[in-house]
Parts: C-alpha cells; structure tokens; sequence
C-alpha cells in the first residue's frame, strides 16, 4: 500500500473534524477527495502530510509514519495553498529554491518546467516580480508546478481547479492524468468540482463532518451516487 490511515481522529475543541477508522490508498490510484465545506478534506492532507498533529491514530506512508520520519517528504509532492510559497521570490527563484532541496540544478529545473509552458501561458517566467504579485490564479499554477517537476510518487493537490480559467483547467486535468498514467504517481486530489473530479479519478471518497460517507471505484452508479447526495443535501437546506 502507497498510503495507510489506522483509527485517525482530530478534534478542534468540542468538535471533531476528522474521524477516519481506516483507510488504503493503493500505489498509482488517482483518488478524488470530494465534499462541502468543513467535510474535513483538507484536515485529511495536511495530517497525510504531517502539517497537523492527530489527536489519536496515525498515517503510515510506504511503511513510514509521517510523523516519526522525514524520509517519504523525499518522494512526496504537495500543494494545498499559497502558504506553501515563498512570495518574495520570483517564480523563477522558488523554482530553483524548491529543484535543489531535492537535488535538482537550475539545468535539470528548466527542463523539468518546459512541459508546463501551455499551462503558464507566458504568464509565469521572465515577469520580473515576485510571487506576492501574481494573481491567486498564476499562484495556484506556480504551486501545482514545483510539486510536480519534482517528479514525485505521491502528489497531493488541494482544489487544485480553484483560481484556474478554464482552458487551465483542462490543461491541469490533462497533466495529472499523464503523470498518474505515464509514470503510476498516486495522486490525491480534493476538489469542489465535481465533474473534473469524477472524470479523473479512477476512486472517490466522499467525507461528510469528517466521516467517510462513500468510498467506491469510479462508475457510472458511483457517479449517480455522489450527485443523488449533494442533490439531498441542497434540497434539506432549502
């Protein structure tokens, strides 16, 4: 198994955001992370990725627990929001900073980046500013890079369709299947949007106030599944 999850729980005060008795993500999945507001998705990534501290339970990755060791970071591509950049960077600048602390020189980076010029749109390189100057867009793309070039074997994407036009949009859909098919990185992905998500993945989870509600192989009565749920859950809320 790529990723374990044994009886975690993460509580905030008196509520509980995340209570997860167990869970595999096999290697190469292209796993969907789907639910409304305050589900719990990206408590789950950020315990997935050691940035939160579990209440109770644990994630092991490749054998390893994110918390009592540093080694799966060496495999492990993340982006889950704009924290995870350096803003007074040029893209450029983290690019470089991101490619040498995984032993990559400035050589290795620019051939790593040059898959991603339709994606950047000549929006990205050679702009002479810094990061904090790029529109929430443009920064969702800089971040969803320096995880990819890395070339990593778990990639961990938090709405990663967020800021994105529309022709971005297909063109980051196009690029995680590639990487998932080309190269069997498991990719976990949350997003709002169902339809990119569900055309992906080839499994959704759907989490609920932290619990797993459904978890099942991407099909046609999966599908039916999911919208038949948010249909009721709009519907109860009127």
């Amino acid at each position: 198994m790529e990723i374990q999850i044994k009886d975690l729980v993460k509580r905030f005060g008196d509520k509980t955001a995340l209570d997860i008795p167990e869970l595999s993500i096999e290697k190469g999945s292209l796993l969907g992370l789907v639910g409304n507001n305050g589900a719990g998705k990206t408590s789950l990534f950020r315990m997935i990725l050691d940035l939160l501290k579990a209440d109770s339970g644990y994630v092991l990755s490749k054998g390893l627990d994110v918390s009592k060791s540093e080694d799966w970071k060496s495999y492990t591509g993340s982006f889950i929001d704009n924290r995870f950049l350096i803003e007074f960077l040029t893209p450029e600048e983290y690019f470089y900073f991101v490619g040498g602390t995984y032993g990559l020189n400035k050589e290795s980076v620019d051939e790593r980046l040059r898959p991603f010029a339709r994606f950047m749109n000549d929006e990205i390189m050679g702009q002479k500013k810094y990061i904090r100057n790029f529109s929430a867009g443009n920064k969702q793309k800089i971040g969803i890079m320096a995880a990819i070039m890395i070339h990593p074997e778990v990639l961990i994407l938090d709405e990663p369709f967020n800021f994105l036009d529309p022709s971005s949009q297909i063109e980051i859909r196009d690029i995680i299947l590639r990487l998932n098919k080309e190269s069997e990185t498991t990719v976990l992905i949350s997003s709002h949007n169902l339809n990119y998500t569900t055309e992906i993945s080839n499994r959704i989870i759907l989490l609920e106030k932290g619990l797993i509600k459904i978890d099942k192989h991407n099909s046609p009565e999966a599908i039916e599944e999911l919208n038949n749920y948010f249909i009721q859950r709009a519907n109860s809320e009127e």
